[in-house]
């Protein structure tokens, strides 16, 4: 009988690792699905998996726009000296290597442009393998992402105002080819009792303007619907995000704006 119960305890650790192999793939293979709240503003949650995809569009790639007379030059591929840290530098290109980057300057009302790309060949699954976000003032973030192919919640995706909008339409090429934003972002201005004027954001991706003087409704968040703080800054530093993924970046320059 002893030996009978020693056969059975035996087969117990093989089930449950058998079990857990079981739901990991099952995990995997079932869409992701968030419990979140509905966005005032649409008739979507954040995060939605069946939220409409906007339609594809052609474009050639990059606007690659060289900085204009009176521009901040954030990047130009020979060093890194304007940002916190010394993310890799490869062939005049930075490449995201640990930890988000910032910039060392604080910055309010300006125009960003930023030229991007997902590396050939990368592995990519919904959010993970080819992520990444601009974060103006280090709180509004639009999404970099592979979304030619790869298919993720649309407020998610390539040069979705994160958690809150997805873009007009689709503007992205291939994976391995260089992609640019031209961002124009108006801070929020604040009173003394709080909020006084929200935050606004225009987007260019590739040359298609897929968000117009678009109002935002608070700073990035991930699965909650995003609100304005009590306080804020008049000016912050731009954040380049660090997802674990190795994202590369070139010619990056920024205009103050009144």
């Amino acid at each position: 009988m002893l030996h009978k119960y020693r056969s059975i305890l035996a087969c117990v650790p093989l089930f449950v690792a058998s079990w857990l192999v079981s739901a990991s793939a099952y995990a995997q293979a079932k869409p992701q699905k968030y419990n979140t709240s509905k966005q005032p503003w649409s008739d979507y949650t954040v995060h939605q998996m069946d939220r409409p995809h906007p339609e594809k569009v052609k474009t050639n790639g990059a606007v690659c726009t060289k900085p204009p007379v009176g521009a901040i030059v954030l990047f130009d591929g020979k060093n890194m000296d304007a940002f916190t840290k010394p993310w890799a530098l490869k062939d005049g290109v930075m490449v995201a290597t640990r930890r988000s980057n910032h910039t060392k300057q604080s910055f309010g009302n300006c125009t960003l442009h930023v030229e991007w790309r997902i590396p050939a060949g990368r592995e990519v699954n919904g959010q993970q393998g080819g992520n990444s976000g601009i974060f103006l003032m280090s709180r509004y973030e639009v999404q970099v992402q592979e979304s030619y192919k790869n298919v993720t919640y649309a407020d998610g995706q390539a040069a979705a105002i994160y958690g809150q909008y997805p873009p007009r339409v689709n503007a992205s090429v291939p994976q391995g080819q260089w992609q640019s934003y031209d961002i124009i972002f108006e801070a929020p201005v604040y009173g003394e009792n709080g909020i006084e004027k929200p935050a606004y954001m225009t987007v260019i991706h590739n040359g298609v303007k897929v968000h117009d003087r678009q109002q935002l409704h608070g700073p990035t968040t991930h699965k909650k619907l995003a609100t304005y703080p009590n306080t804020h800054p008049e000016k912050a530093p731009v954040r380049i995000q660090w997802h674990g993924d190795p994202i590369e970046f070139r010619n990056i320059w920024l205009v103050e704006n009144e």
